[in-house]
């Protein structure tokens, strides 16, 4: 009888333990609203597409790329426009931490984020900003809030966070250039258990406010040239 008892209990407490494991899970799939997360990889080069239906519609969950503008281009889905999809989803905020940026086409997705009242904020490398090309003095121009680094060495990072809980990273630089010839990788995901933001915050808070900027940093491009002259002389 004893042994029945003993049992029971130990099956009891097993089942509570269980029980309290997975209850959280339980309660943060409730809270999903059953909600597929999403995650996503893109590789590029990207098939050159007209992207000009994104950035008109008003909503980001239009179904399809109608041929429109008579631009001549295909009116399809590509690594290009599925990059564009998950930025303009963004609703609250978006943070962008990129070495380069020079697409047209994602710079006018940002800035249209900016328009609709998502709060934007990037931060970029000091002297790659300043390149003829670059979209951050559009961006900046724009009211969109800028910071760059001051160090030497490059800021090198390419991540883009929406809306706190989706995370955009890989090896492609926003250029043209990467976009349309470089073999590159992009990343979207998102995951309960992971909060990127916090990725995003040891990078804004690592540069003091005056790196805030509104105007181009003069002779930028001399700086550049000095930067890089002296990491070669370093790997010798």
């Amino acid at each position: 009888m004893w042994r029945l008892r003993g049992r029971v209990a130990v099956a009891t407490a097993v089942g509570l333990a269980l029980a309290l494991e997975v209850l959280p899970w339980v309660l943060r799939w409730l809270r999903s609203g059953r909600r597929r997360l999403r995650r996503e990889v893109l590789f590029f080069p990207s098939q050159v597409t007209c992207t000009e239906a994104l950035l008109k519609a008003p909503d980001e969950a239009a179904a399809a790329l109608p041929n429109c503008c008579g631009c001549g281009l295909p009116h399809s889905e590509s690594s290009l426009s599925r990059l564009m999809r998950a930025l303009l989803a963004a609703r609250v905020s978006l943070e962008l931490c990129l070495f380069a940026f020079s697409s047209p086409q994602l710079g006018r997705a940002v800035q249209l984020l900016h328009q609709r009242g998502v709060r934007v904020r990037v931060v970029t490398d000091c002297d790659y900003m300043a390149l003829n090309g670059s979209q951050i003095g559009l961006l900046r121009k724009a009211g969109i809030q800028v910071r760059h680094d001051q160090d030497l060495g490059y800021m090198h990072h390419k991540f883009a966070i929406v809306d706190r809980r989706v995370l955009i990273t890989g090896s492609l630089n926003w250029t043209t250039q990467a976009i349309q010839n470089n073999r590159e990788n992009v990343l979207i995901m998102e995951d309960n258990e992971f909060h990127p933001e916090v990725c995003w915050l040891c990078v804004w808070s690592h540069l003091p406010a005056h790196a805030d900027t509104t105007t181009q940093r003069p002779f930028s491009a001399v700086f550049f040239l000095f930067k890089v002259t002296l990491q070669q002389q370093q790997q010798k």
